[in-house]
């Protein structure tokens, strides 16, 4: 078994929900969270819904739009983007638009993807699935409005890993150099809460039936496993946080991505949250007095006052 860990000890381990009394609380929470956000996007058409960014099954994203959208000679906006967890099987875009409201507030782009889930799609599958999304809103932002030299990236949980593995994209592989604008990546900075980094123990739990990893796709698709370029080489600016009420192991992998990124030159903001636990703390991003949205903000060099409408 991995490290010390019995079998059910590491199935406890990865088990966030071993960590609240219901689960079904906050999965509810994000529900009508992104339901309300939806709805009020819609209602003011500040909402572009199921946009395509593949040919795939289930690759759509929803693109909302900042509330200063209509003002004449606006400046182009920051676009944040959302990935959402659920271990690569669970979840979708509809449950993970509940902090839109909020980046629409701070005159922000905001997008939430959807992507294949497993046992539909490998987990090589959906990380590429991920670039692919990437890809598509770094070459539709002068159609849509926002720039595409501020795009910035946010995933919880598993969407936290997927969130760290563009880091290891080759981008002119999918967007010309002319396009890229001599740049080596379209991600200015991305924030990973309560990440899956080494995906090794994974595959000794329950959680691996549906993904059904093989040795190499662990080896390829751990960012505490894999060979990375310096923050010289591939610039971007990190956040790496987690709640109090988590296993000891969500913590330990985001310390030592933390410690990872730190050697090879990358500036990480790293942080426990207070009175969080696995599945609150990304809903931190909904309110705009909390630690982790003020560190976004400050991420994307928007931590000054705003008219808020």
């Amino acid at each position: 078994m991995y490290k010390h860990f019995s079998k059910e000890q590491l199935a406890h381990q990865y088990s966030p929900s071993s960590c609240v009394k219901d689960i079904k609380i906050y999965i509810n929470t994000y529900i009508q969270k992104s339901k309300l956000a939806k709805e009020k996007a819609l209602k003011d058409k500040l909402v572009h819904t199921d946009l395509a960014y593949s040919s795939s099954i289930d690759t759509t994203l929803d693109l909302y739009l900042p509330y200063n959208f209509k003002r004449p000679g606006h400046q182009k906006q920051k676009l944040q983007v959302y990935i959402h967890g659920g271990y690569w099987q669970e979840l979708s875009k509809e449950e993970s638009s509940f902090a839109a409201t909020n980046f629409q507030k701070h005159h922000c782009y905001f997008a939430v993807i959807d992507y294949s889930l497993a046992p539909h799609a490998s987990l090589t599958e959906i990380v590429e699935q991920n670039r692919l999304a990437i890809v598509w809103l770094y070459q539709h932002a002068q159609e849509y409005g926002y720039d595409k030299n501020e795009i910035y990236l946010c995933g919880s949980s598993a969407g936290a890993h997927l969130a760290i593995m563009m880091l290891y994209t080759n981008w002119s592989e999918y967007i010309s150099c002319d396009q890229l604008n001599n740049l080596v990546t379209p991600i200015k900075g991305i924030c990973a809460v309560s990440g899956i980094y080494d995906l090794t123990p994974i595959a000794q739990t329950y959680i691996n039936e549906p993904l059904q990893l093989t040795e190499d796709e662990i080896l390829t698709n751990s960012p505490l496993l894999l060979p990375m370029k310096g923050a010289e080489q591939m610039p971007c600016n990190i956040i790496i946080s987690y709640g109090q009420n988590e296993t000891t192991e969500f913590k330990r992998q985001s310390q030592e991505l933390k410690e990872k990124l730190s050697l090879l030159g990358y500036q990480v903001c790293f942080h426990e949250i207070a009175e969080r636990n696995h599945f609150d703390v990304i809903l931190d991003l909904a309110n705009e007095n909390t630690w982790l949205f003020t560190q976004v903000l400050k991420q994307m060099d928007l931590h000054c006052a705003f008219n808020k409408e």
